[in-house]
């Protein structure tokens, strides 16, 4: 099993340019399922999550080809006909988020039968909503021995829907099976992410009617049919902030390209209460810090706009380094702090207590070997050995591989002395 090595010490300077999001790429495949014509994605993220998500389409019928087109690289995917309807556990549980194929495949062929993702590191995370909007476009959900069983015969009908608590994966699922439905629906307390909005850009692109996008109130006006569409996928969002981060603990001067700032407000924000220089530009932002040591800050994780769960591990490196106490709140999911181990087993001095985790900043932090748990946490792992004496071997690095594009390739060529081992311990050659 694949490890990457960290040799801290090294500070930060140059440009990484920053890949399409990993968090629409996935949604924005599933939505080829809708139409018959060619969907073509550029700024597409090549990734473990993407590959899986590649198979599992396949399997349904979907063609995906995968290219390097002028724009940088691309996927079309072209489903002229569902052949099947089965999405197994052997592959939805490989990515949750492939779960999202149960809309689409009931939009268009009025049934499906897909397997329950089952649980997750950071938490539950269950699907009942997804279902619960499902039944309320007028679908007939059954659940026998791990599967979802869905049927509309007669096709989805267009409803209200008011969630009752904010959930992006819900909110999603719902978009991709509303847009052939009849008639119009409603969603409220809609989630607002920048993914969302991108994905509801795409569905409009290939003809379909939606509205509010990116606000708590979406409305869907069901069309008969959608057609192919080209569209490009927004930067991520996550992959910025994780290198903003990784500057910052590094120090030094690192330029983030083919980007936006904005996507990262909350978080910047922060960056700058303790002491980091942050300067947006047209196509990204530029981190720098200067070696001076950091100001303690508290966070409590929100939906966005507010300061992104899916940061929290990362910002929580940050902070091993910084004077005095920090207050770290998870409330997005549970169990969300096993990066916290972890980067004690580096010298940081953590206190998680329920949702909420006292950093208090150490002087230094000493390299060691260290153990992934999920993708976040991974990669604040890497961040904390950028700045750690001596060398950080993290382990269980496939869970980089899902979100990540290059991460040894873009901070390597900003100076930082990362490598990967093979399974076998042995350095992998470039």
């Amino acid at each position: 099993m694949d490890r990457i090595a960290i040799t801290g010490g090294a500070r930060l300077e140059g440009e990484i340019p920053i890949s399409g999001a990993k968090n629409s790429a996935i949604k924005l495949m599933a939505a080829s399922l809708l139409t018959d014509e060619p969907l073509r994605l550029t700024n597409m993220p090549r990734l473990a999550d993407t590959r899986f998500l590649g198979k599992l389409l396949q399997r349904l019928g979907a063609e995906v080809i995968e290219a390097d087109g002028a724009d940088g690289p691309e996927t079309v995917l072209t489903t002229r006909e569902i052949v099947s309807g089965f999405a197994p556990y052997d592959l939805v549980r490989q990515m949750r988020a492939s779960f999202n194929v149960l809309g689409p495949l009931l939009a268009r062929s009025g049934q499906a039968k897909v397997s329950l993702p089952g649980g997750c590191t950071i938490g539950a995370r269950p699907v009942d909503l997804h279902l619960q909007a499902l039944e309320a476009l007028g679908a007939r959900i059954d659940l026998h021995e791990g599967y979802v069983y869905a049927q509309a015969p007669r096709g989805l009908k267009g409803a209200e829907i008011e969630f009752p608590f904010v959930s992006v994966g819900a909110t999603e699922h719902t978009l991709l099976a509303a847009v052939l439905a009849d008639g119009e629906t409603v969603v409220r307390n809609a989630a607002c992410e920048p993914e969302i909005d991108d994905l509801a850009d795409c569905l409009n692109k290939m003809g379909a009617r939606v509205t509010g996008a990116g606000t708590s109130e979406i409305r869907i006006q069901g069309v008969s049919r959608l057609s192919g569409a080209t569209h490009a996928v927004l930067p991520d969002r996550i992959e910025t902030g994780t290198y903003a981060l990784a500057a910052a603990m590094a120090g030094g001067e690192v330029r983030l390209t083919r980007t936006r700032s904005d996507f990262i407000q909350a978080l910047l924000d922060k960056m700058v209460e303790a002491g980091v220089d942050i300067t947006p530009h047209n196509d990204g932002v530029t981190i720098k810090r200067n070696g001076a040591r950091l100001n303690a800050v508290e966070v409590e994780t929100d939906p966005y706009p507010g300061f992104a769960t899916d940061l929290q591990a990362q910002f929580m490196a940050l902070m091993t380094l910084a004077d005095g106490e920090s207050v770290i709140r998870e409330t997005i999911f549970e169990n969300r702090f096993m990066h916290a181990p972890e980067l004690r087993r580096l010298g940081a001095d953590i206190t998680v207590q329920g949702g909420e985790a006292r950093v208090r900043g150490v002087d230094a932090l000493e390299g060691a070997q260290v153990m992934a748990t999920d993708l976040r946490a991974s990669v604040s792992l890497v961040i904390a050995g950028l700045a750690a004496r001596g060398e950080t071997v993290v382990n269980r690095v496939y869970h980089l591989d899902r979100g990540f594009e290059r991460l040894e390739e873009k901070l390597g060529a900003c100076g930082a002395q990362v490598r990967r081992l093979k399974g076998d311990g042995e350095a992998e050659e470039d």
